[in-house]
């Protein structure tokens, strides 16, 4: 494999990094939002108080999922070369 096989492997690889970072932090963001709203509105019936808290739960969780996968499917750093003989 050569340096621009090399070089357009780690671009990739930042590319999917940004753009997982951007889907979890949206899920983040619309489960906040529903969260805030939940605990500000006063005229919601018992059953779809329960159901958006767990909704806010069920988004939490899939952005915790696909942090998750991000540093499972991450490689880690190669140690660097012993130098010397």
């Amino acid at each position: 494999m050569g340096i621009a096989e090399i070089d357009a492997l780690t671009a990739q690889a930042k590319a999917n990094e940004d753009a997982e970072d951007s889907a979890a932090l949206v899920i983040n963001g619309i489960a906040t939002s529903i969260q805030t709203a939940v605990a500000a509105a006063d005229s919601l019936s018992a059953t779809d108080r329960a159901n958006l808290v767990a909704l806010t739960a069920a988004l939490k969780t899939h952005a915790d999922a696909l942090a998750a996968a991000v540093v499972a499917n991450t490689p880690a750093a190669a140690p660097a070369a012993a130098s010397g003989a």
